[in-house]
């Protein structure tokens, strides 16, 4: 089919590599000219994608009408922040009843909104699917075996974009709990950011294993007062995603964290970084919801007091330890 991958970062760029790879005629819009430029001509993306070539038949552009041309399934991977802009630029040249595919992981500031609802007010009357799951971009772009979940509402659509990016290295699962599939994409950025922060400040890992346990505990809170199914949180979106973001090498929330644990201002962590770090403005947005919702949320609140309030690393792991004792289950 002629598929279209709206943004051209590392994820971006390795879903659009997947998709030619699998036959699929894709154009890549990159909001850079010369990251359009190098992967048409060359097929690398040298700023986000470094080292990974790309195959020859994908194209790319920095006109986004252009990208949308006789698109039959569109695939959004640009940042949070700018989903919105993005997707409302495209209103008129996504053909109408085309599915959308959304791989944006996070929480809109403000609304609350998760990114599939984002993007379906934008683009009214067109099937929407959240794509997610542990999936580092390199990793993807060296084909190496990695499963994540597509959800819908409408199984059809679900099918067809499973159908669409599934091959022998990339397994994708159909699921229908969109809000749970989209929570737990976004809201382990966050826990991926609380691990580096403990580990800036030199603790093991004991304390991972406990952030990453209790943090799925707490995804699975917020998530279940939000209307997802609890059961959710226990599959590939929810502990699958956490466990790889929260320990691997190539997490960029675990990093961001690590420079704040090590005593570093967000300011100048963030400064010099190219790439989005998405947990930073989860962290925002999930502690606004959770105390919307009336949701307890102690490690969120925690990372939102250490990157905006100005509470030091060790004095907010102080604080999470000396909590009222209670039982594990809520």
């Amino acid at each position: 089919m002629r598929a279209t991958v709206i943004g051209a970062g590392a994820w971006g760029t390795a879903l659009a590599d997947v998709l030619a790879r699998n036959g699929h005629e894709v154009v890549l819009w990159a909001y850079e000219p010369d990251v359009a430029e190098s992967i048409t001509r060359e097929h690398v993306n040298h700023r986000f994608l470094s080292g990974h070539a790309l195959a020859p038949s994908l194209r790319a552009t920095s006109v986004l009408h252009e990208s949308l041309e006789g698109a039959e399934l569109v695939t959004f991977v640009a940042p949070s922040h700018v989903l919105r802009r993005v997707a409302s630029a495209a209103r008129a040249a996504v053909p109408d009843g085309v599915p959308l595919v959304v791989a944006t992981k996070g929480i809109e500031r403000g609304s609350l909104r998760i990114m599939t609802d984002v993007v379906a007010e934008e683009l009214p009357g067109r099937p929407v699917a959240a794509l997610s799951g542990p999936s580092f971009a390199a990793e993807v772009a060296a084909r190496q075996p990695t499963a994540i979940v597509v959800a819908s509402d409408d199984p059809l659509v679900a099918g067809q974009v499973q159908r669409a990016f599934s091959n022998d290295t990339f397994r994708v699962y159909t699921h229908d709990d969109v809000i749970g599939v989209e929570l737990g994409g976004a809201l382990k950025n966050v826990m991926a950011v609380a691990t580096g922060i403990s580990e800036g400040v030199g603790l093991g890992n004991n304390s991972r294993a406990a952030l990453i346990t209790r943090g799925l505990t707490e995804m699975t809170r917020l998530g279940v007062a939000v209307g997802a199914h609890e059961a959710t949180f226990a599959g590939l979106a929810g502990m699958g995603d956490l466990v790889l973001t929260c320990t691997g090498a190539l997490s960029r929330n675990r990093a961001v964290g690590l420079e704040v644990g090590k005593g570093k201002p967000l300011a100048e962590v963030m400064a010099g970084r190219e790439t989005v770090a998405e947990g930073v403005t989860t962290t925002e947005s999930a502690h606004e919801l959770a105390n919307r919702e009336g949701v307890e949320m102690p490690i969120v609140s925690a990372v939102y007091e250490v990157l905006f309030q100005g509470n030091s690393p060790r004095q907010a792991i102080a604080d999470l330890m000396g909590r009222d004792l209670r039982p594990e289950r809520d």
